[in-house]
């Protein structure tokens, strides 16, 4: 049989990393890096090698399913035809929006959504008649800080400015470990090089973070911090470059105001301040912003570990602020905006925060979504706008959502739901119909949202690996049909869909490149991708806000100071902290089901330093239980002084012990949910978003 070479970019992260892919027949035989890619340059991690895995998979659906009850009392799982799936979805959206409002429906969409471009394009075919106010992502556990710092800053919420590693001298990194996650919010694939690069050329990776990561072993500097307290931290370096004269914005001068009201703002958040609660010293803190501020080109950047707590949209404030004073932003070796083929800045709404609330908690929206900590609620209280209907694709709030126990028993009391996924997992299991999509590699590819932080400007599409499988629907079609058909039924005219691809290519030959003649025929005759160059300065141009200027002074951010001082004058209450980790061969929940993902020795441990086990009279290895205001779990620990004294660490995605799901190789590795203990009424205030980071904990002996 005649072997053939096929061009791809994983999907399954943000680096977007460029693959080789070869078949024969309907076999993989090999999945190797793209040297020929401009942005990856032949880097890859364990995860590609899974894409093979992934889509010869036995338990991942390919037929739509309802469950039903048996004689047993047990649920089962038919497979049914497209038109049965699809026309009762309807006619179950149809009828409980005409007798109960828009609002008795809930949305919620997984992280996976923003790796496959039909879910992106087409999503709006089915939204259009559920315009409901009970709408939530993964965003509000994850990114949505960045995002409201850059509606704040830059006027629009996908205007994120990233690290412009391979030109800096200095590079101050928060609650982040690319060398895990290989970029996040900044896809910068073959990261580790490229540290190991700044390092040799003389310049410096500083690393602050409770744990001392992948990441931090090969840093300059490492720093342990107190979670929950980078925002002390951050507005102690700040005030240094104000106090000591060391702001010097530079170009960004001509259309930057609020410097100085900012600087009156937080003049009691000094780097004394900050010691007595971080863990840094206060000459610690006061060098690293000398030496921030003496260097050619510096960048600061922060992550997961900054968004997701108590202060995350603080955070991303300061950083951002700090970038400025400093005239680091919109500078080659700071931080700059990428300029994508296909322009989602252009294409899409700036978004807003706080136009509506929450039903139960008066939380606000941000983009039209709800913070996801209060999905469970919402299902759970009555009154008018309870959800009683729910569609979820591509996620599984049950384990990536704080309090997913809580969430798990509010699904069970809904009138329906229907999930748009290939697994029967923590979440669908409580699904009526579940509707899954094609293999990733039986349709084409085109990563829309990612180029968009890349460290260089690249463009590429592929087509898919294998042919359409028959009496199968891509996620897009999926989307199109049950949009019509709700449609229909809801006496809205039905619209022509373009597909996917043709999006793409008028996008292409609309965008900012559009001078150098890009088409999607150009991009096919160059599968392994397009240079467009490296990032370049751009402001005031690039720049959303009505006057082409940018207001460091946001009221609400300064508002919010209070808060956080407040908070530092309580006597910290000595329980230990729980944070998150990543693994490099890990992502989401779904991606426990490949063995060559989830080998080797168990990475489900709560991870502790041994001065706290010692304390506690807990011996390595041991079962200990790890509890929080809202649940316990029962966890194997493991000592390491990779971890800060009083905090303690267990990764996110496991927890495949419930019943019903049907992920054989997961549940052989069920493990624990971190989300079993992270709190949905500990949030950041500010924007909504989750803080899974820093949940007070105890852990004891089980």
């Amino acid at each position: 049989m005649a072997r053939k070479t096929h061009y791809r970019a994983c999907h399954l992260c943000e680096a977007i990393c460029g693959l080789v892919i070869e078949t024969e027949g309907a076999d993989i035989v090999s999945i190797k890096g793209d040297k020929t890619d401009p942005l990856s340059q032949g880097h890859i991690c364990p995860k590609a090698v899974a894409l093979k895995d992934l889509h010869t998979d036995p338990d991942r659906l390919r037929a739509p399913v309802k469950r039903v009850r048996g004689d047993d009392g047990e649920d089962h799982w038919e497979d049914i035809s497209w038109d049965e799936a699809l026309d009762t979805t309807a006619t179950r959206l149809a009828q409980i929006i005409t007798e109960r409002g828009v609002n008795a429906v809930g949305i919620y969409m997984g992280n996976p959504s923003v790796h496959n471009y039909g879910m992106m394009t087409h999503q709006s075919n089915l939204f259009q008649h559920i315009r409901s106010n009970n709408r939530f992502s993964a965003t509000s556990v994850d990114q949505l800080p960045h995002h409201l710092t850059s509606l704040w800053l830059y006027g629009h919420k996908l205007l994120i400015p990233v690290p412009d590693v391979d030109n800096t001298d200095y590079l101050l990194m928060l609650g982040a470990n690319p060398l895990a996650s290989n970029g996040s919010i900044w896809t910068v694939p073959g990261v580790k090089k490229r540290l190991q690069a700044l390092t040799a050329r003389d310049g410096k990776l500083v690393v602050i973070d409770p744990r001392r990561t992948e990441t931090a072993t090969i840093a300059s500097e490492h720093q342990f911090i107190r979670p929950g307290t980078d925002a002390l931290f951050l507005l102690a370096l700040l005030n240094t470059l104000f106090s000591e004269h060391l702001t010097k914005p530079g170009a960004l001068t001509a259309f930057t105001t609020g410097l100085d009201a900012v600087a009156t703002a937080i003049e009691t958040f000094t780097p004394e301040l900050a010691a007595a609660h971080t863990g840094i010293k206060a000459d610690v803190i006061r060098r690293i912003a000398r030496e921030f501020a003496a260097a050619d080109n510096a960048v600061c950047y922060g992550r997961m570990g900054v968004s997701t707590q108590a202060y995350g949209a603080l955070c991303q404030w300061v950083i951002q602020l700090i970038n400025i004073a400093t005239g680091n932003l919109d500078k080659p070796g700071g931080s700059l905006f990428a300029t994508p083929a296909v322009d989602t800045v252009m294409t899409s709404s700036p978004g807003g925060h706080d136009r509506h609330q929450s039903r139960v908690r008066n939380l606000p929206e941000f983009d039209r979504e709800l913070p996801s900590a209060c999905l469970a609620e919402e299902i759970s209280t009555p009154g008018e706008g309870q959800i009683r209907a729910l569609f979820t694709g591509a996620g599984n709030p049950v384990l990536s959502t704080p309090n997913g126990r809580q969430l798990d028993s509010a699904l069970e009391g809904l009138e329906f739901m229907v999930s748009l996924d290939p697994y029967i997992n923590e979440t669908t299991r409580h699904a009526d119909i579940i509707l899954p999509p094609t293999s990733a590699l039986e349709h084409d590819h085109y990563d829309i949202s990612f180029h968009l932080f890349a460290v260089r400007n690249t463009t590429r599409h592929n087509e898919a690996v294998f042919d359409k499988p028959e009496g199968s629907l891509h996620d897009w079609e999926i989307f199109n049909q049950l949009g019509n058909r709700l449609g229909k039924l809801l006496g809205k005219p039905e619209q022509p869909a373009m597909a996917p691809h043709e999006i793409i290519d008028l996008g292409l030959q609309l965008g900012p490149h559009s001078s150098e003649g890009l088409s999607l025929e150009k991009l096919r005759q160059n599968p392994s991708g397009i240079d467009l160059g490296p990032l370049r300065p751009q402001l005031p141009e690039r720049l959303a806000t009505a006057e082409k200027t940018i207001r460091c002074d946001t009221p609400q951010a300064i508002a919010d100071l209070r808060r956080l001082f407040d908070e530092f004058q309580q006597p910290d209450t000595g329980k230990l902290r729980l944070i998150g980790r990543r693994h490099v061969r890990s992502n989401n929940s779904w991606m426990h089901n490949y063995h060559r993902l989830v080998k080797g020795r168990d990475r489900c441990t709560l991870m502790m330093h041994p001065d706290d086990m010692a304390n506690q009279g807990i011996a390595p290895g041991t079962r200990v239980t790890l509890a929080s205001r809202v649940g316990s779990v029962d966890v194997t620990v493991e000592a390491t002084k990779d971890m800060m004294p009083g905090v303690v660490s267990l990764p996110h995605g496991f927890g495949h012990d419930r019943h019903g799901i049907r992920m054989k190789t997961a549940i052989a590795h069920a493990g624990v949910s971190c989300n079993d203990v992270t709190d949905d009424q500990y949030l950041d205030v500010l924007s909504g978003n989750a803080a899974v980071n820093g949940v007070p904990v105890t852990v004891r002996r089980a």
